[in-house]
């Protein structure tokens, strides 16, 4: 079982080496800081951004006011709309409903590979936020035990790649399991009602489970990919002023979440409706925030281990999209010129 400490010993690394970074950067990196140290500032309009429990920076952002506060003098409007699942965010980032969205990296690797026009800006987590749970006495205690069982997972989201690596690593056939694909939440209740033998599940929602009797029988953190902060492109191109303020504003999260701990998991307390033991288990637990933020080669070599499991399971069709997606996706620009300081006083 490994766990992680929240914040130990936080280095703000946004001093990544220009040639490693140059290389895992993506091809529009240049070009889009370029804008963003020449261009005018943004007037007006809106920042669509999301926040969810998954993510706890974007609540620590939210509820301290940051990005309101800091771009009412060029009178954009904060719209915050909340993400149930990486796969609700890649939906809103598709559809042009969010400017910014939280995912885990296989989502975004999966998304950007089907053609989904976004850049990973930050890395915001190095989560345990997945594993596979079950109830008492049901006898299932190993992967493997899961042959001819159900297991609930959502489709698009770490905890069901989570799912396909345990699977494979046990030997254990797809074909031989019934995957059934409900959103978190949803799996959770099919869980609790025993209408699947299994679930794989999503942090704060599989906390609250564990803490209701559910048993963590499947725990692997090299299965679980990054947090991904993505970006539309168009938002990148258009705002890179505005991208960059959401950058400093998260750099500033993660400095005030080494500080506030226990205020961290309260927030994701309230924000959860999770009782606090909850909360502290998961942010103290299993949330390493002390990680590199730009995205880089930490997060290229997960993601090559991934990316054969999609064109297996036929959620991308070729392994050339897979490649091509890797080498497009990270944008570090962002980060390597973070300020977290330029970010005011909480309101």
């Amino acid at each position: 079982m490994n766990r992680r400490a929240l914040l130990p010993n936080l280095a703000l690394a946004t001093a990544l080496s220009l040639s490693l970074s140059g290389c895992m950067a993506g091809e529009n990196a240049a070009d889009t800081q370029a804008a963003a140290d020449g261009g005018a500032a943004t007037e007006g309009g809106a920042l669509d951004i999301d926040f969810a429990t998954y993510n706890p920076l974007s609540l620590i952002i939210k509820d301290q006011g940051w990005l309101e506060d800091e771009l009412a003098d060029q009178g954009i409007t904060v719209n915050w709309v909340q993400s149930a699942g990486s796969n609700k965010a890649n939906e809103a980032l598709r559809a042009g409903a969010i400017d910014v969205g939280s995912t885990a990296g296989s989502a975004a690797l999966l998304a950007r590979s089907n053609g989904s026009p976004i850049k990973a800006i930050d890395i915001y987590s190095q989560p345990e936020w997945a594993a596979l749970v079950t109830l008492p006495g049901s006898g299932i205690t190993s992967v493997e035990d899961l042959r001819g069982k159900s297991v609930a997972a959502t489709r698009g989201t770490d905890p069901y790649f989570f799912l396909l690596q345990a699977l494979e690593a046990a030997g254990v056939d797809q074909s031989e399991v019934t995957i059934e694909n409900l959103q978190h939440a949803d799996g959770r209740a099919a869980l609790a009602s025993g209408a699947v033998d299994a679930w794989s599940g999503l942090d704060p929602i599989m906390a609250a489970a564990e803490q209701d009797g559910a048993q963590l029988f499947f725990r692997d953190i090299d299965y679980n990919t990054y947090g991904f902060l993505n970006a539309t492109e168009d938002f990148l191109t258009e705002k890179p002023d505005v991208a960059q303020t959401v950058v400093d504003a998260y750099e500033k999260a993660r400095a005030w979440a080494k500080e506030n701990p226990e205020e961290t998991a309260a927030i994701l307390a309230e924000v959860a409706a999770i009782d606090p033991a909850i909360a502290n288990s998961v942010i103290i637990d299993r949330t390493n925030l002390d990680v590199d933020p730009a995205p880089g080669e930490a997060q290229r070599s997960v993601l090559e281990k991934i990316g054969p499991v999609f064109v297996e399971t036929g959620d991308v069709q070729s392994q050339q999209q897979i490649d091509d997606a890797l080498g497009s996706l990270f944008d570090a620009s962002f980060v390597e010129k973070a300020d977290p300081a330029s970010i005011g006083s909480a309101s």
